[in-house]
């Protein structure tokens, strides 16, 4: 029983279940309103996405935090790899390789959400009238502003990305680079120990996360669109028990082991509903298990920008939902034409603020035969379809990093072997390192 108490799993999972009947029987206190408006730009740590209600403040200031943490650990893991790795030109053939696998298995994303929404066809019989609209101008026009130039640019992790491979490779070079390892490997070891320490506190914002959600929105807002959901979320599954189990077995890795031995970050995702929150976490595992530094940390940070598995499937499949909506008969040729236009601006979804609605407005903009104004539609349950979203592009990243690792011989099998017969021991371990420091 002290082990139960003890483990972080257990606590998000009830947190998120707490949240759950929080939301639904008190949604009053759930959306009380904490700050008057003007009082964030008064607080020190204005920089912070804090929200007004008592609900999203406790989900939004945990991944605030955790958000501290992405960019300095990708900038020192990718700084590190490389250095340790030397040969440059095999930085050059993993990113290579990479930006391959992401777009081969985002094309397979998007073709699996088209087959299953045209097969289960969630759309027919929606009566548009019955369901309340919202604002979606702040898209539409978001859509046409949209650039390669302003992805890159709001783009924070694509930018240190960048930085870090630059550096990694002018350090490679210098003579003294020893010394810049011995000078960065504590301090990523330190960034490592404070990550620890804030993810002590996931169950409040897992817990805040869903509060929000089934307060603000009701349980009651899911039945006129409860087809799509479930459309969704099957898809998803087939697109990770199917797709994903089968890039994994090629090398024979155990998919059901892997989501076990990453099961806390999958509950905070699914709590928080961002893949953000859990990212630095899952970098440390995947190098806990066998993938070495360098590929991680090239894998993981290009995979959030250009690997969204489970937005391109909503995307691909919220168009044919609409089209079915408003009784818009696709061709194959508009079909393909759709998969096209989402294998280019799918890729821009993690840049730009509510980006799944902004590449959905451009996408139906450039077929011009499907009204934008279906995007209200969406508005409504978009929250509740955002956490198999999440979960998807997490999944799939950790599974590109395992994928590519072992295609480099950049995988030891030893490390994955001791870290999945000994997931609650692992967990054990990583605690006593935090109290130990």
């Amino acid at each position: 029983m002290k082990k139960l108490f003890t483990n972080l799993t257990f606590w998000v999972l009830t947190a998120i279940v707490c949240g759950v009947l929080l939301g639904h029987y008190n949604p009053e206190f759930a959306l009380h309103q904490i700050f008057e408006k003007g009082f964030k730009q008064n607080l020190i740590i204005s920089e912070f996405e804090i929200k007004n209600t008592f609900s999203e403040f406790l989900s939004s200031i945990f991944i605030s935090f955790v958000k501290l943490f992405i960019n300095p650990i990708i900038f020192l893991t990718i700084t590190l790899g490389i250095i340790s790795m030397g040969d440059l030109k095999k930085v050059g053939k993993v990113g290579a390789k990479a930006l391959i696998y992401f777009e081969v298995v985002t094309t397979i994303a998007l073709l699996v959400g088209v087959v299953v929404a045209n097969v289960i066809r969630p759309g027919d019989g929606v009566v548009t009238d019955a369901i309340k609209g919202g604002d979606i101008s702040k898209y539409t026009k978001s859509a046409t502003e949209f650039s390669w130039l302003k992805f890159f640019l709001d783009n924070v992790t694509l930018q240190v990305l960048v930085i870090a491979i630059v550096l990694g490779i002018v350090l490679s070079n210098y003579s003294g680079r020893q010394k810049v390892v011995d000078f960065l490997a504590p301090i990523s070891k330190k960034v490592f120990w404070a990550l620890h320490k804030v993810m002590l506190f996931a169950p409040i914002g897992a817990f805040g996360g869903m509060a929000f959600t089934i307060a603000k929105y009701g349980i009651q807002t899911l039945l006129p669109l409860a087809k799509l959901m479930g459309t969704v979320y099957v898809t998803m599954a087939i697109f990770v028990f199917v797709v994903l189990y089968f890039i994994l077995r090629y090398y024979k890795i155990s998919l059901w082991k892997f989501l076990k031995f990453i099961r806390e970050e999958l509950l905070i995702v699914l709590g928080t509903s961002s893949s953000e929150a859990g990212l630095p976490s899952l970098m440390e595992k995947l190098e806990k298990m066998g993938c070495s530094k360098s590929v991680v940390g090239l894998v993981v940070p290009a995979g959030y920008s250009f690997n969204l598995d489970g937005t391109t499937i909503y995307l691909s499949m919220a168009v044919i939902f609409l089209a079915q909506v408003f009784n818009v008969h696709l061709d194959i040729q508009q079909i393909l034409t759709i998969v096209g236009i989402l294998m280019v601006t799918s890729k821009g979804a993690a840049g730009v603020t509510g980006s799944g609605f902004i590449v959905l407005a451009s996408t139906l903009t450039a077929l011009k035969v499907i009204p934008v104004e279906g995007l209200a539609l969406l508005l409504g349950v978009d929250r509740f379809m955002s956490e198999a979203r999440a979960i998807t592009n997490f999944i799939g990243n950790g599974v590109a990093t395992i994928w590519i690792s072992n295609n480099e011989n950049e995988f030891d099998r030893s490390k994955m072997e001791a870290a999945f017969a000994h997931v609650d021991d692992y967990e054990n371990i990583v605690k006593d390192n935090i109290n130990n420091k």
